[in-house]
């Protein structure tokens, strides 16, 4: 492993200890989701910062606001590496306001979505990015009533800003879609991949590519075919580099970050370990490609796919656990 990835899963690790300690009562799984964040920009994870950002949203949101919920560390993580962390908030409330009003729900998922929208686009698109997001929602939906619910809002968003049409974009989901899901056991996640691969290039061995890296990672003992981890072969399926590199990278983040004080057994499981070595190989290939390491067409829009995909999960895992404390309680 090279120095300066090593150096850099190192931070990670430490920006873990660091969220934990600023933020113990906190979801952990979020928590370590916004050391990923601070990671992502070679940053040193600054609790304070987070801190006086969720103090923000908590000035400008009601008692009851999902903006105070599961996810509220990951958005102030967020706010708190923007240079201008008031506007920010202020487009991203007005996002959500306005994709409440084309009938998407009240969410965690919708508070990422929203962001997403505020950040990647301008005030004049706000309106037209929100149409086309409910454009592909909607028609996702018909074609999947019992898959497609609020889990999709974020990549809903990540379509509506990206110049797939969405005609076409739908179906080419649907194509891979009939193409992936005898492979797989979850309906819900293979509709998750799907988005991903969309939003690379059009290539007509997509699919075929994503089967053998699943191959190539099983040779290895892994699996990132299970339900929470699908997407993430996804996006490593998108990465300009061969099976083999890719294969070698996630295992040896993995190993290295499972010796790191926070990451053993006791601490995070499987999944989401690889999940998290997963994001930390697509950061590395993006930065390779801006600094011209590696000759790709893949734009930094790939950073936008994983900090989706992961939020996602995250706020899958702690709405679980919260759904879980009530029923026991």
């Amino acid at each position: 492993m090279k120095e300066p990835y090593s150096a850099k899963l190192e931070l990670f690790a430490e920006n873990a200890q660091r969220v934990k300690k600023g933020f113990a009562w906190k979801n952990a799984q979020v928590n370590r989701l916004a050391a990923l964040l601070y990671t992502a920009e070679n940053k040193i994870a600054d609790s304070d910062a987070i801190r006086a950002s969720y103090e923000l949203i908590k000035e400008h949101t009601g008692s009851f606001s999902t903006f105070r919920g599961t996810t509220a560390i990951s958005i102030a993580a967020l706010l708190s590496l923007s240079a201008e962390q008031e506007r920010q908030l202020a487009d991203t409330l007005a996002v959500y306001e306005m994709l409440k009003d084309v009938k998407f729900r009240a969410s965690d998922y919708l508070v990422i979505a929203a962001y997403q929208i505020a950040v990647n686009t301008t005030p004049d698109q706000y309106q037209q990015t929100v149409e086309r997001a409910k454009a592909f929602y909607d028609r996702m939906k018909s074609r999947h009533p019992f898959l497609t619910g609020r889990d999709d809002y974020i990549f809903a968003a990540m379509l509506g800003l990206s110049g797939i049409n969405v005609e076409s974009g739908v179906e080419r989901m649907e194509q891979l879609y009939a193409v992936l899901k005898p492979e797989f056991l979850s309906g819900n996640s293979v509709q998750a991949l799907t988005q991903v691969l969309v939003l690379g290039e059009d290539a007509s061995e997509t699919a075929a590519h994503v089967l053998a890296l699943r191959e190539a990672f099983r040779a290895r003992g892994i699996r990132l075919d299970k339900e929470y981890t699908l997407s993430s072969l996804g996006v490593l399926s998108l990465l300009p580099c061969t099976q083999g590199e890719i294969v070698n990278d996630v295992s040896e983040t993995y190993e290295f970050l499972r010796t790191q004080k926070g990451f053993g057994s006791w601490s995070i499981t499987k999944q989401e370990l690889l999940l998290l070595s997963a994001a930390m190989v697509a950061f590395k290939y993006v930065e390779e490609a801006k600094n011209g390491v590696v000759t790709t067409t893949l734009t930094t829009s790939i950073t936008n796919i994983v900090i989706a995909q992961q939020t996602a999960i995250a706020a899958a895992a702690a709405a679980s656990a919260a759904s879980a404390s009530s029923a026991s309680s």
